[in-house]
């Protein structure tokens, strides 16, 4: 896990929009909720939470689309990489996709969230904790859940 001091580097698949991550995010998870499905078109998602001034982008700017109340995902306007979500739950992050970093590996998730909206054949089997929604609303769920 990165340290205080560490810097990571990520971007979208054209090159076109880079950012920098500048120490340790706050949490690493895997999201399992429909939204990030959608977005993503993946069976779920591992994303990392960084406060905002951590967080600074360069190239091209990436855009962004409100993806429903409260929430915004960002994108590279070229090549359609899915970058980033910002919540109005959590007013003070940044939600960085980890495959979109240089090195993904080095973030490895911690957990995951919104277990309650997982697709039946996805199969947790890697022995972190699971939360029915987030870790923030309540305990991890039992392994037979």
């Amino acid at each position: 896990m990165p340290e205080a001091t560490d810097r990571l580097n990520g971007g979208c698949g054209c090159g076109a929009v880079r950012y920098a991550v500048a120490g340790a995010p706050r949490w690493v998870a895997g999201c399992h909720c429909r939204d990030c499905r959608h977005a993503t078109g993946a069976p779920y998602s591992v994303y990392a939470g960084f406060e905002r001034t951590q967080v600074a982008w360069s190239g091209e700017a990436p855009r962004s689309v409100r993806s429903s109340p409260g929430a915004e995902r960002f994108f590279c306007g070229r090549c359609g990489t899915p970058l980033a979500y910002e919540g109005a739950r959590w007013p003070d992050e940044v939600h960085l996709l980890v495959t979109t970093l240089d090195d993904p590996g080095a973030l490895p998730p911690r957990g995951h969230v919104y277990v309650g909206e997982k697709l039946p054949w996805v199969r947790l089997a890697d022995g972190l904790p699971r939360y029915r929604t987030t870790a923030g609303e309540g305990d991890p769920m039992a392994e037979d859940e």
